[in-house]
């Protein structure tokens, strides 16, 4: 299994989208914020499960309809980004 790293603005990334949706609904905040943190977690057993990204040598994991994990596989799995899917990306 590959070691998981979390890049500090994919961190900042999923701060501020739980800090948005907790000022309206502190329950659905936290929802997503495990959503998405389960996706993350769950990387490292099945790396190439989720699409090819929008960037060469990136892939994006789906969380939701409105969130999408942005990552890259190497000798490590690092995550690069948390989006809604609105955001526009790259």
């Amino acid at each position: 299994m590959l070691p998981l790293i979390w890049h500090v603005a994919a961190l900042d990334d999923l701060e501020r989208i739980v800090d948005f949706i907790e000022a309206q609904n502190p329950a659905a905040a936290e929802r997503i914020g495990n959503a998405i943190r389960h996706v993350a977690e769950r990387l490292p057993d099945h790396p190439y499960l989720y699409r090819s990204g929008r960037v060469p040598g990136t892939r994006e994991a789906l969380v939701t309809p409105n969130y999408v994990i942005v990552y890259r596989v190497t000798d490590i799995i690092e995550i690069l980004a948390v989006r809604h899917t609105r955001q526009q990306y790259p």
